[in-house]
């Protein structure tokens, strides 16, 4: 299967593709540019920041969290506004905020990153009741960040060491064991990117540098791919009115010469139904 075009903005990093179930609306964000980005009836939507931002999550139906290079932010659709929750690394100008989603106990993960991709340089904390808590470091490249449908299994990824684990949680979804490796890509010579649940509890991965997003069964079994013209495909999320719809995000940074199919928004119908993103208890 190859996903189509659906929104020509090319981003110079497009990541964070995130589905509102109450408004019926994709957001994503172009991290290096420091733009939100969506669309409505209306037409394309976008938001200019100050610094960049790169997740999100949301509290109710006019208003996300947000994750960007300082901390966490309450903000408004509507007006624009932003209202900071939590400071993370607020006093390091060396990183920035990367992949995040909201766990299906109300909190929201993130992982942060050295702004040049430094080893070990970022880590992964969970966000809840106004509280940021670390939960690993040493981490290159925090990516797909993704939870279970029952809410007991949580992943994530190190792309520059291009593994893929899992942790269980415990009931209010907090790790309560030591992390496993759910896939091994390097003989594969893949790059685990941002990563979404389905309804079955397949893992659609998108895959830095190979122009597709990859399902994997339960068990790390290779289910089938969707391909994309943007050679860094780097998050997908389900959406649409039935969440069949798998929307991914694609990249031109690192390429030289990038052509008009590099850092735009795809789009592809799925043959399984993704799940609603949990509300953030913010």
């Amino acid at each position: 299967m190859t996903a189509t075009i659906c929104d020509t903005r090319p981003c110079e990093l497009g990541e964070g593709a995130f589905w509102h179930p109450e408004r019926q609306q994709l957001f994503w964000f172009d991290i290096l540019s420091a733009r939100l980005l969506s669309f409505d009836a209306t037409g394309p939507l976008a938001w200019q920041f100050d610094e960049m931002h790169s997740a999100a999550g949301w509290i109710d139906r006019d208003t996300l969290l947000l994750a960007s290079e300082t901390g966490l932010w309450r903000f408004d659709i509507g007006s624009g506004q932003r209202e900071r929750l939590a400071e993370i690394e607020a006093e390091d100008d060396r990183t920035r905020s990367n992949d995040g989603r909201a766990d299906p106990q109300g909190g929201f993960w993130i992982g942060t990153m050295g702004k040049h991709a430094e080893p070990g340089a970022g880590a992964i904390y969970r966000y809840l009741d106004g509280k940021v808590t670390r939960l690993y470091d040493s981490i290159s490249i925090p990516n797909a960040i993704c939870f279970s449908p029952d809410g007991r299994t949580a992943h994530f990824a190190d792309t520059r060491r291009q593994i893929i684990w899992r942790v269980e949680l415990d009931a209010d979804g907090w790790p309560c064991g030591e992390r496993e490796v759910f896939l091994d890509l390097r003989a594969q010579g893949l790059f685990p990117d941002g990563a979404v649940i389905d309804a079955e509890g397949g893992l659609w991965n998108a895959q830095w540098g190979a122009g597709r997003v990859a399902r994997y069964l339960p068990d790390g079994q290779f289910d089938r791919e969707i391909l994309v013209g943007g050679r860094h495909s780097s998050c997908p999320a389900f959406g649409g009115p039935d969440l069949r719809r798998l929307y991914i995000t694609t990249a031109r940074e690192g390429i030289e010469h990038p052509d008009a199919a590099q850092g735009l928004l795809y789009q592809a119908d799925g043959p399984v139904a993704g799940l609603a993103e949990p509300r953030v208890r913010a």
